[in-house]
């Protein structure tokens, strides 16, 4: 789908994904305005341009062009202030760039959601973007004057995102009484008595966890009875830059808000001051001086200095040596008896799916971001002509089903379900995908060095995996640049460059196979990288029967 900002020379709008962190609901008691998934999803739900530079605006309350005042901070660039331009009280931005939507798309054009600022607030536009060869403007108005109101630079003054022209004229509002529709009459009943009964347990037996204080139902996209109603539910969203090859020079824009804590704890001012930035960057030493003891300290136990493998470990033993400690072990036998481990073969695979559409992801080799461009690699085809693709001579990394295209194969998979057991010793059978995400592809796939928002079974079922699994503290080691990968995407890579990445030398690497049969327990944020040696099948879960939900509140995005 088309979005193209056309720059004329010297535009150079700062534009990116919007986060869907806010720095009040991080300052949230344990964030927990993040449990209101409508909150975060209307927070990423589009794209934010920031302001270039900082200044401080006052209206004085009259109607004229000069009632506003503008006082721009040192070193602003006068040409890219917000200026007076229409009276009324209303301070304008103007927007360096013609935007372009695809044929009948408008963009709704705002201030970003649940950002909210005292004394100001945005004027909302819908512009027919599909045509127009013009610029537009992004206009706040005051709401009370003589109160000098403050735009940090790098803060974002418009927010945007693509609406169907005239699709909401389509709709025909209608009231009708609930027992019309008595499915959602008795889901809605059920709902109703879960969560009277669950608010009387807590007041008896309050949780001690945070994540148990709260149901989850409309998060993670169930009804009471844990039925998904809908295929497509979102719990993020995953947004892409805007593609800036065409113009390498163009400044990138800050992908999350610039020490958003910091900035909601000062009063409207000046920039940061030298004192503040020394004491961020103190704070940001500390925990890596925390981090690094802690694993050093951790080094002292051989038990906890290495992944240990283990045969008939139970539920508790698990909860209490591994998930809860967050230490990574493997898990033999949990899988003996399930027929998959001896049956599928490409060939009976091809034969139990057949031609069923299935989505995975292609053309990863001519791109060396193509974890980080996933939904630029989708692709569809066949079952069973992807395996001939797969298992053809020399076919490598560049097709792989994955765990980010589950939900699209849930239903074409389905007839492989019957050769699996399910591991209900550790998870829960109430999820949308009780069964767990699967990896298809040849020796020669490769997962680049990343860290999950969640703690994963990674359950081989066909073929081995290498897999290089560093523990979270290293993360001040690792580049972590951009969500949650490394900058550095192959460890073993011959021409990783040393002097660029110092704190590379000396970070604990464990170097695991893992054979068919075998689980590893990867522990939330333990960072790892996956590469297949054979032809491989894996099922990753994350249905813990414990709280597994680290990503609700991830201020990365």
């Amino acid at each position: 789908m088309e979005l193209t900002a056309y720059l004329h020379p010297g535009w150079a709008p700062l534009i990116r994904p919007a986060p869907a962190t806010r720095a009040w609901m991080d300052a949230t008691p344990e964030s927990f305005a993040y449990r209101c998934l409508p909150l975060n999803i209307a927070n990423a739900h589009g794209w934010e341009i920031l302001s270039p530079c900082g200044f401080e605006a006052v209206w004085d309350g009259g109607a004229g062009v000069e009632a506003v005042t503008v006082r721009p901070d040192a070193g602003a660039d006068p040409r890219r202030l917000a200026v007076s331009l229409f009276g009324q009280g209303v301070l304008t931005f103007h927007v360096e760039a013609i935007l372009r939507t695809a044929p009948g798309w408008n963009l709704w054009v705002s201030g970003s959601p649940n950002r909210q600022k005292d004394a100001i607030a945005p004027l909302s536009a819908v512009i027919e973007t599909d045509w127009s060869p013009f610029t537009f403007t992004m206009n706040w108005r005051f709401t009370r004057p003589d109160t000098p109101v403050r735009f940090e630079a790098m803060e974002p003054f418009c927010f945007l995102f693509p609406v169907q022209r005239a699709s909401v004229e389509a709709f025909e509002p209608t009231f009708a009484p609930l027992g019309a529709d008595p499915a959602t009459e008795q889901r809605f009943k059920d709902w109703s008595a879960a969560r009277d009964a669950f608010h009387a347990k807590m007041q008896v037996e309050p949780p001690k966890a945070p994540a148990d204080r709260w149901q989850k139902h409309y998060y993670r996209g169930v009804d009471v009875a844990g039925e998904a109603l809908i295929d497509d539910h979102r719990a993020k969203l995953r947004l892409k830059g805007f593609d800036r090859s065409a113009i390498p020079d163009l400044p990138a824009p800050p992908t999350e808000d610039v020490a958003p804590a910091a900035t909601a704890a000062r009063p409207p001012g000046p920039a940061a001051s030298s004192e503040e930035i020394a004491a961020l960057r103190l704070a940001l030493a500390k925990r890596e001086w925390l981090l690094e003891t802690l694993e050093r300290q951790r080094d002292l136990a051989p038990a906890t200095a290495a992944v240990e493998k283990r045969v008939n470990l139970s539920a508790e033993e698990f909860l209490h040596a591994y998930y809860a400690t967050g230490r990574p072990v493997i898990l033999a036998g949990e899988m003996k008896d399930w027929p998959a481990l001896n049956r599928w073969s490409p060939d009976y695979m091809k034969a139990k799916v057949g031609s069923a559409m299935v989505e995975y992801q292609g053309g990863r080799t001519a791109n060396a971001r193509f974890e980080l461009d996933k939904d630029r690699h989708r692709r569809e085809g066949p079952f069973d002509t992807f395996i001939d693709t797969i298992t053809a001579p020399g076919a490598g990394n560049d097709a792989y089903l994955t765990a980010y295209n589950s939900e699209r194969n849930r239903e074409a998979l389905e007839p492989l379900a019957a050769d699996m057991g399910f591991l209900d010793k550790f998870l829960t059978p109430n999820v949308t995908m009780p069964n767990g995400m699967m990896w298809i592809g040849p020796a020669g796939t490769f997962t680049s060095l990343h860290h999950d928002l969640t703690n994963n079974f990674i359950a081989q079922l066909v073929g081995r995996k290498q897999i290089k699994l560093l523990p979270a503290g290293e993360v001040g080691r690792l580049y972590n640049r951009e969500h949650v990968f490394s900058e550095i995407s192959d460890l073993d890579a011959s021409n990783i460059d040393a002097a660029r990445h110092p704190r590379l030398a000396g970070t604990r690497t464990y170097d695991l196979v893992i054979e068919p049969g075998e689980i590893l327990f990867v522990p939330l944020a333990w960072w790892h990288q996956v590469r297949a040696l054979d032809f491989s099948v894996t099922v990753t879960y994350t249905n813990f029967r414990w709280p597994n939900d680290g990503y609700a509140t991830y201020p990365g995005g």
